[in-house]
């Protein structure tokens, strides 16, 4: 594949420095890093390997990659392999886009709390679309799904949420039968915003009194109990954002957009729909899927 024109290591190596010079005491040192990591890969930086011909002396150099999870050069083989490995796992049903996003009173405490908040984002999100889709009322099924986090958003702001790709249905409670969901419909939006929310607050409060939170700065001052509680509690009549649809071009549409931000996030199953013999594994993408053998698929 030709190399384009432009990339980003060519704008970093360009700006770079002046940049670095400008947001001094702004930019963390992974950050830094990353950058480093950018601008010197597939360079002499980096060293590299000489490959020449026996007959006619030609010599080409080969210089090393970077290997950072951030580097656009150096993921592209692993974001393809990552949506090939999704897309062996697809049912012959129809499939859902879900996103669940968390407020930005709360964002503010995950950018200081990354790992905490981020793994009770995925278990509330994880919860709420399995008691849901359980509930005899809905679909009374043991649902399974992918789950993908974001942190940022289009307009490069810290923005934590994650994207699910949910087939449409799952196996029943009895696990006997595969029980499919109405068309263009998976499960009420509202009523998923409202366990959401209730299991976001709780497990943030649970977390807090646990002593897993740090604050610093302007947020210093919630590492007292009844100034966290006071912060937390506009949240809980607040309306919590959650999208439910079908996409239009199918579960492969989803799982390409995904794929250029997975290859090294991580993935844990724990309940409901995917193919039953798949072993389980460990790779921010988890997937929830029922492991039954004698579950049956449509």
């Amino acid at each position: 594949m030709a190399r384009p024109a432009l990339e980003i290591a060519d704008i970093f190596r360009d700006h770079g420095p002046a940049w670095r010079k400008a947001n001094a005491g702004h930019v963390s040192l992974g950050q830094l890093k990353v950058m480093s990591a950018i601008e010197s890969c597939r360079t002499a930086a980096l060293g590299g390997h000489v490959m020449r011909c026996e007959d006619c002396l030609h010599t080409q150099i080969a210089y090393n990659s970077c290997r950072n999870r951030h580097c656009p050069k150096c993921q592209g083989s692993q974001a393809l392999a990552w949506m090939k490995q999704r897309k062996s796992e697809l049912l012959d049903v129809p499939y859902f886009h879900v996103v669940f996003t968390l407020p930005a009173r709360i964002a503010a405490i995950a950018y200081q709390n990354k790992a905490v908040v981020y793994d009770l984002l995925f278990k509330a999100s994880s919860q709420t679309m399995r008691t849901i889709a359980a509930d005899p009322k809905r679909l009374g099924v043991k649902i399974g799904f992918t789950s993908v986090l974001h942190t940022w958003g289009s307009a490069m702001t810290h923005h934590p949420h994650v994207h699910m790709i949910v087939p449409g249905g799952g196996i029943s409670l009895d696990g006997t039968r595969w029980i499919g969901c109405r068309p263009n419909y998976l499960l009420p939006v509202k009523v998923l915003s409202r366990l959401f929310r209730r299991l976001m607050l709780e497990m943030l409060l649970a977390a807090h009194d646990a002593g897993r939170l740090q604050f610093f700065g302007d947020h210093a001052h919630l590492a007292d109990e009844a100034a966290f509680k006071a912060y937390l509690a506009p949240l809980h009549r607040t309306k919590w954002f959650v999208y439910s649809k079908r996409p239009f071009a199918g579960p492969e549409q989803v799982l390409a957009y995904l794929s250029r931000y997975t290859p090294t996030a991580s993935r844990s199953p724990t309940a409901a729909s995917s193919p039953p013999t798949r072993p389980a594994s460990r790779s921010a993408t988890r997937t929830t899927g029922s492991r039954d053998p004698a579950a049956t698929r449509p």
